[in-house]
C-alpha cells in the first residue's frame, strides 16, 4: 500500500514504525542519550525511536525540539524517518541541522493523503521516500505473526 503526502525534508529509509495518536513535545518526551520517550503521560513510554520510523500527529511544544532531533542525531538514536499528519516547523528544522551538522538524513514527511496513523500498527515494516513524496507499507506486524506461524 503506497499513500501520497507532502515533503518535510528529503531522503528516503526504511524500517518498523513506532505509532501514536497523541502529539508528541520531543523537548519533554525523548531522552536524546538513549532513544527512549521518558514522558510517563505519553502513551509511547518506555518505547524507543532510535532507528524506528516515528509516526505520530504533530509536535507540541517547545523550540528546544530542534536540539533534542540534532543531539538524539549526534548519539546515533534519532528516528529513521518521521510521518506526520503535520509537522511542526521547528522538527523540520532539527532534520536540517542534523544533515547539515552531522550528515544524517531524516527524511520527514506529513500531509498524507490517507491518515497513516489509522493504517499503520507498531512493528509494521515502512519506507518513507520523501524525495518522491511517498509512504509505502512494506510489511505488516500480523503479516510477519503469520509467516512465524506457517514456518
Amino acid at each position: 500500500m503506497k499513500i501520497r503526502c507532502h515533503t518535510v525534508f528529503k531522503g528516503t529509509a526504511e524500517g518498523e514504525a513506532l505509532v501514536t495518536k497523541q502529539p508528541l513535545c520531543l523537548y519533554d518526551s525523548l531522552d536524546p542519550k538513549s532513544g527512549n520517550i521518558i514522558n510517563r503521560r505519553h502513551e509511547l513510554f518506555g518505547e524507543n525511536v532510535s532507528g524506528k520510523i516515528l509516526v505520530f500527529p504533530y509536535g507540541i511544544g517547545s523550540s528546544t525540539s530542534a536540539a533534542t532531533i540534532l543531539e538524539a542525531s549526534r548519539c546515533g538514536k534519532a528516528p529513521k524517518a518521521i510521518i506526520n499528519l503535520e509537522t511542526e516547523p521547528v522538527i523540520a528544522v532539527g532534520a536540517v541541522l542534523a544533515e547539515k551538522l552531522y550528515r544524517q538524513i531524516i527524511p520527514i514527511v506529513d500531509k498524507p493523503e490517507t491518515n497513516p496513523i489509522e493504517l499503520i500498527k507498531k512493528d509494521d515494516v515502512v519506507k518513507v521516500d520523501a524525495n518522491q513524496g511517498l509512504i509505502e507499507l512494506i510489511r505488516t506486524q500480523a503479516d510477519s505473526l503469520t509467516r512465524k506461524k506457517n514456518n
